[in-house]
């Protein structure tokens, strides 16, 4: 792996300068440009969220990221997965962003087709996690208006943190009960039968979730996108070409003018581009 934007200025040690000229020292420039493969502790000093007083969070509960997968030619998923699309390097970053959340936004959709299970925790992570007041693993916050879900998944029985379900007051009662009497922890984001994307992240942070994750699906990002609730993008672009009719990334309704985003980095493996940009 190897940062192609933004690359640090070079650092050249003024003795090292004076003795040689030509064949300066190498410095942390060098050693993000050169190919090779990154500590999970280097990509989570990568990918860390923005501290609290960050003016970038100024006036947010909370800070949402997302991280999607997308071919060349836009297929968010090939044959309903996304793991066809994924690679080594796009899995370790996977593992390092869910390492560094405190919770896991996901569709009711996207727990099926992906067949989701408790995310679980990492011995790597683990001091980071105790030094910011974190669980030893994110908690899965599943958003669902019906609630039709399988309860008897690990996803709801074996969770090392409990799974929340993100739903609207208007869900079914019956639903509702079931799903707390299999142990999920259900909050309601919403006046109707569904969530309301905007009330999300002030949501959970009443629960102390305040560093979000979501992984979609393309319907779930679509609406945070709609709501203004997205802060940043995480996105894996693969050298693959998939065709097909396969959704983009986030699908749903659209922005009166599309919102800009700001570039904050690129990271580059085997063809892979691991692009994060953030709200401008």
């Amino acid at each position: 792996m190897r940062r192609l934007f933004p690359l640090p200025a070079p650092h050249v040690p003024a003795r090292a300068a004076e003795e040689h000229p030509a064949h300066p020292a190498p410095g942390p420039a060098a050693a993000e440009a050169a190919d090779r493969e990154w500590t999970p502790d280097e990509l989570a000093d990568a990918y860390a969220y923005p501290a609290a007083d960050d003016p970038v969070r100024a006036g947010r509960t909370g800070w949402l990221r997302a991280n999607m997968v997308s071919s060349l030619d836009g297929a968010a998923h090939h044959d309903g997965r996304s793991q066809p699309l994924s690679g080594a390097a796009d899995m370790r970053i996977f593992g390092v962003l869910r390492g560094l959340a405190d919770a896991v936004v996901v569709g009711a959709e996207t727990v099926r087709q992906e067949g989701y299970r408790p995310a679980r925790a990492r011995a790597v992570f683990a001091a980071r996690r105790a030094a910011a007041g974190q669980a030893p693993a994110p908690a899965i916050a599943v958003v669902s208006a019906g609630l039709e879900l399988d309860l008897t998944l690990p996803l709801f029985t074996e969770p090392l943190t409990p799974t929340l379900v993100l739903t609207g007051t208007g869900a079914p009662p019956d639903r509702v009960r079931a799903a707390r009497e299999a142990g999920a922890q259900v909050l309601f984001a919403g006046e109707g039968t569904g969530v309301d994307p905007a009330r999300v992240t002030a949501v959970l942070a009443e629960r102390g979730h305040t560093r979000l994750l979501t992984e979609g699906g393309p319907s779930l990002l679509g609406q945070f996108a709609a709501a203004g609730a997205l802060d940043e993008l995480c996105l894996s672009l693969a050298p693959f070409v998939a065709a097909g009719d396969a959704q983009r990334i986030a699908g749903g309704p659209a922005l009166p003018v599309p919102e800009r985003f700001a570039l904050v980095s690129v990271l580059e493996e085997a063809g892979f581009l691991f692009t994060r940009y953030r709200r401008s």
